[in-house]
């Protein structure tokens, strides 16, 4: 994306989805500072992005996840025509490949790290829902993970339940490296079950076309289409203004605004960005308790 190589987990995990949507912004150009078209465009991507990996994510081991056609410049111009610039699209469904089809978490902790030679170490962990099963196994101290909710049920999709068979999973921490060189850009997450790629997408986009500071990129209003569905509808940070929430309604989306208890449903993330210089820039998310 522009200058930089974003590294996420690959399917079972659904980081696809943050790299499917940052495809689909480079190639609409120019990103846009203002408030409102750029979250319309962003909300877009997202929607699309959504739609495919919905469909096409699963355990690899099962099923032909054909990541590098759905990441493919082809495949991109094609999903792009979709964003108008001036209109929320109706419900997109998933893209149509050409080759072989395949066929608000919670309870969840991210941190990054780095040390002085820019190696960095972007980590996630999630017991999810209701704090896992509430199994705890004899003597272990802990709570075993219940991501088996992740499963779909109809016996045609990719992500379908099976023995042995690893679900859809919606955690993902990620990396960023200049893609001249290689060197440490950042090391950055967001939890928050089908949050995560949205928080991703906001925050990353925050750092590069906006050039914040990590802080500044954090601190920003977000929004999320709740449960990761393309159908929406969008939920909308308050701190981002009547006028946004207003603006986007015109362009047809169907906006909830929330505010005060209800902002870590925006997800809680943490950056550390490496500068050219080799300084270390760290910044934790102010909807929750890190600092």
């Amino acid at each position: 994306y522009r200058a930089w190589h974003v590294w996420e987990c690959p399917p079972n995990g659904h980081g696809l989805a943050v790299l499917l949507a940052l495809n689909l912004l480079e190639s609409l150009g120019g990103h846009p500072a203002d408030d409102l078209e750029r979250l319309h465009l962003q909300i877009e991507a997202m929607r699309l992005a959504f739609a495919d990996a919905g469909r096409y994510v699963a355990d690899p081991a099962f099923a032909a996840v054909p990541v590098e056609e759905l990441l493919s410049e082809g495949y991109t111009r094609e999903r792009v025509q979709l964003i108008d610039p001036r209109r929320a699209m109706a419900t997109p469904t998933r893209g149509r490949l050409h080759g072989a089809e395949g066929g608000g978490g919670t309870d969840t902790v991210y941190f990054c790290t780095a040390d002085a030679e820019g190696n960095a170490c972007s980590f996630i962990n999630s017991n999810y829902m209701g704090f896992g099963t509430g199994i705890v196994p004899e003597g272990c101290g802990y709570s075993l993970q219940n991501r088996g909710y992740g499963f779909r049920l109809e016996p045609d999709h990719p992500n379908r339940l099976e023995p042995g068979k690893r679900p859809y999973h919606t955690i993902i921490p990620a990396l960023a490296t200049a893609a001249d060189s290689g060197r440490l850009f950042a090391a950055f997450g967001v939890m928050g079950g089908m949050m995560q790629p949205q928080g991703h997408l906001q925050v990353f986009s925050a750092l590069v076309d906006d050039d914040l500071e990590p802080q500044a990129a954090l601190d920003r209003g977000r929004f999320q289409l709740l449960e990761g569905s393309p159908a929406g509808p969008v939920l909308l940070e308050d701190s981002l203004g009547e006028q946004v929430a207003a603006g986007l309604e015109r362009l047809g989306h169907r906006v909830q605004v929330l505010g005060g208890l209800d902002r870590p449903r925006f997800g809680l993330g943490q950056v550390i960005l490496r500068d050219q210089s080799g300084v270390f820039w760290g910044a934790s998310d102010p909807r929750g308790d890190g600092c």
